[in-house]
């Protein structure tokens, strides 16, 4: 089993996440975080664990070290993998709107610092790297996508982490270095306090008082996937042995953008007593229609499926945002 893990990103949602599962399995895992902070916060790693803040890493330490460093800084990048066994590499710049408002800044974060990586991990002579890529480099394709659909990204977001998972096919076929994709769904759930996909955002618009924008008709379909089922794929990737592989990592399930805002409406009435009220804007740019996986690869090699219905994911989300609330109404 993995004992020394290296993750970017380790502050926010997911990485918060995953360091909690780690150390659940293992408290004696020594787990090294590279954060700019610029999204997840020291406070929300304490939420999770204990750690250390530190410059140079001690790889025999077990425990949780942060260090606050940028993924586009090449030399901090490759003094700080050397000793570890697995990388988990979830920093990145997320989102299709932010793609679209500065091209070269996505282009940057998702290109320069995916490569930065995996030329560090070349050099200290890691041999396995999961990386959190996106639907997003699928683009308008007939869904279910899968992993043999031929790429056409849509927005420069889906742009660059198509060009991650390239490097990471090239690092495998060249390097050997044990290079996993990761096309992540919409991922939700408890913790997610920092993302603005559609769950996140409609469920503080609600609970503020404010009315969750749709954009366009709200017809356009994702694949949602809870957390706590994320983790697990990243898990499983983490222990794959092969390389040069991509996985659709969701609940291979169509919903609607409408059809959420439903089910969390009346989520939001039971637990909260809150009226939730939502109004459709105009369409976004760099937005796909229809967007759903098929994950039979990652069943099949992975040994992976989704264990949470929607249902019961929605409702533990609402439930961890009412809990911050704390005495205060909804």
């Amino acid at each position: 089993m993995v004992k020394k893990w290296f993750i970017t990103g380790g502050c926010g949602f997911i990485g918060t996440s995953l360091v909690a599962r780690i150390l659940n399995a293992n408290p004696q895992a020594v787990i090294v975080i590279m954060d700019n902070l610029s999204v997840g916060t020291r406070d929300d790693l304490a939420e999770v664990c204990e750690f250390i803040e530190t410059e140079s890493v001690e790889p025999e330490k077990p425990g949780v070290q942060l260090i606050v460093a940028d993924i586009t800084d090449f030399n901090a990048v490759a003094r700080l993998v050397a000793g570890s066994e697995c990388i988990v590499h979830l920093a990145a710049n997320t989102g299709v709107g932010p793609s679209v408002d500065d091209p070269r800044a996505d282009m940057q974060a998702n290109v320069i610092g995916t490569f930065n990586l995996l030329e560090a991990v070349r050099l200290n002579n890691v041999k396995q790297f999961v990386f959190a890529s996106s639907g997003a480099p699928a683009g308008i394709v007939e869904p279910p996508i899968h992993e043999e659909v031929a790429p056409h990204p849509v927005s420069p977001y889906g742009a660059s982490k198509l060009a991650g998972e390239g490097y990471c096919s090239a690092y495998f076929q060249t390097f050997a270095i044990n290079t996993i994709a990761l096309r992540f769904g919409n991922v939700y759930g408890p913790r997610s306090t920092h993302k603005s996909s559609v769950v996140a955002k409609f469920i503080k618009a609600a609970l503020d008082g404010q009315p969750c924008e749709i954009y366009g008709d709200g017809k356009q379909t994702r694949d949602f996937i809870f957390i706590d089922d994320l983790i697990g794929a990243i898990l499983k990737a983490a222990e794959f042995d092969g390389g040069g592989e991509v996985f659709q990592i969701a609940s291979n399930k169509e919903r609607t953008v409408n059809e959420i805002a439903v089910m969390l409406q009346q989520i939001i009435k039971a637990q909260c007593a809150v009226d939730m009220e939502f109004n459709h804007t105009e369409e976004r740019l760099g937005d796909v229609k229809r967007n759903y996986s098929d994950t039979t690869k990652a069943k099949q090699l992975l040994g992976w499926t989704s264990q949470t219905n929607l249902q019961e994911g929605l409702e533990k989300t609402v439930a961890f945002y009412k809990s911050l609330m704390g005495t205060k109404p909804c």
